[in-house]
């Protein structure tokens, strides 16, 4: 992988290069940049594709506390590192909460975002006493006692395997800074108005679902002549994009066809109530 020295941390990520527009894929929690090996290979070279380890996870270290408003300074600063004006900002959970905060720091930046199983609010309080639990256990006794439990909440049906030997080797102290990074965050909810297209005045969230993590994929791109669509960018035509990894149920995406918005999604998203579009 390469790396970027960006705001005192080395961030390792992948860029596929070319010409294309620019799309940031960043990954959900205890997750890595290859969750999306199955979109890359679709989206190049017609699409410059980087994915990223964001703190914590893969290969990028995390040495000390931090917030998600820091790892959306982290993704800007990697445009930065990259020499890109602007790029599509694509995320599965704590990636989305990432991509929506680096859309109210320099929205001229994000033209559009791909918000996957994702939310603008904190973790829901009925919820979060078990996963206090769950990361006690995992820091005094290791992931095994709890692996199964998390996979069936982030993985789905996805081989938990490969997983399973990641985590193992994930530094504890580093994960400690993660999990209170997610478990801490700050509501965001009542600022979704403020994003907009790039030389827009806000306006209203289109959609309330864009703030719900309810396996949903939803675009926040409000009147956009922008680069985006459902899954992928804007006018990505009979292209299929295979699984994504994470508790977001992407299957897989057969004929997006935008503005005149056509979705035919896969068997699997049609258990998750399809996919929920914001693009009028």
């Amino acid at each position: 992988m390469l790396t970027a020295r960006v705001n005192g941390t080395d961030i390792a990520y992948t860029d596929s290069g070319g010409d294309g527009p620019a799309i940031v894929l960043s990954h959900g929690y205890l997750m890595d940049h290859t969750m999306f090996d199955p979109q890359l290979s679709v989206l190049a070279p017609e699409f410059r594709v980087i994915t990223w380890d964001e703190r914590g996870f893969g290969d990028t270290a995390a040495d000390g506390p931090f917030s998600y408003w820091d790892s959306a300074r982290d993704v800007l600063g990697l445009l930065d590192h990259l020499g890109l004006d602007r790029a599509v900002l694509g995320g599965m959970s704590q990636g989305g909460f990432l991509g929506l905060r680096a859309a109210l720091l320099e929205p001229g930046r994000v033209p559009a975002l791909v918000l996957i199983d994702t939310q603008a609010g904190q973790e829901d309080p009925a919820l979060a006493p078990s996963y206090e639990q769950m990361e006690e256990i995992w820091l005094a006794q290791g992931p095994e006692p709890v692996q199964e439990i998390v996979a069936s909440i982030i993985l789905g049906d996805i081989d938990p395997l490969p997983w399973y030997a990641k985590w193992a080797r994930l530094d504890r102290q580093g994960l400690t800074y993660s999990f209170r990074c997610l478990m801490d965050r700050d509501d965001i909810t009542g600022r979704l108005g403020e994003i907009g297209c790039p030389g827009e005045p806000p306006r209203p969230p289109l959609r309330d679902e864009v703030v719900q993590g309810d396996g949903r994929v939803t675009v926040l791109a409000p009147d956009c002549e922008g680069d985006l669509a459902v899954v992928g960018l804007m006018r990505l035509r009979h292209h299929v994009v295979g699984g994504a990894e994470g508790h977001g149920p992407v299957g897989k995406v057969q004929q997006g066809e935008v503005l005149g918005v056509q979705i035919e999604v896969s068997e699997r998203n049609r258990d998750h109530d399809e996919l929920e579009q914001a693009v009028e």
